[in-house]
């Protein structure tokens, strides 16, 4: 086995790719494909969601979905109707099982939340879904200072 080749991977924080399915409200960015790595059963990179902002509605079809909450504070809403509702904050884990409807809120108007995101496959499936929520989507102001600016 060629193990420099076949082994170890390390993805630089100004590697990650944003050429990945978005939602309004957040800004996606891949680490770990099978492309970027030769990974076959998951998917992981980062999100953040802008001070203030609210994303659309959507679900990640069959795929299992994990977030650790790096900085900042989510709430977030989930259900048919987006009628269910948490918080969470740095350092903690989020689940989210397949096909559930949900939306994440950054509770917090003056830091965006930074989350990395594991997925249990390598398809980009994201189902952005036409519900109304009690919280409705909106954008959020500032940077992105999780993805550093390529040059």
């Amino acid at each position: 086995m060629d193990w420099e080749k076949h082994g170890v991977k390390i993805i630089r924080a100004g590697e990650l790719d944003p050429n990945t399915p978005q939602t309004p409200g957040m800004t996606r960015a891949a680490a770990i494909t099978h492309a970027r790595t030769g990974a076959t059963k998951l998917w992981a990179g980062t999100v953040v969601v802008q001070p203030d902002a609210k994303t659309g509605p959507h679900h990640h079809g069959e795929l299992e979905t994990v977030l650790y909450l790096v900085r900042g504070r989510a709430r977030m809403r989930w259900g048919e109707k987006l009628e269910f509702s948490g918080e969470a904050g740095a350092g903690d884990f989020i689940f989210v099982p397949p096909f559930v409807p949900h939306q994440e809120i950054n509770a917090k108007r003056d830091e965006p939340c930074e989350c990395v995101v594991v997925r249990s496959g390598q398809d980009p499936i994201v189902v952005n879904l036409d519900l109304e929520s009690p919280e409705p989507a909106s954008s959020g102001l500032g940077e992105t200072p999780f993805h550093p600016h390529r040059q």
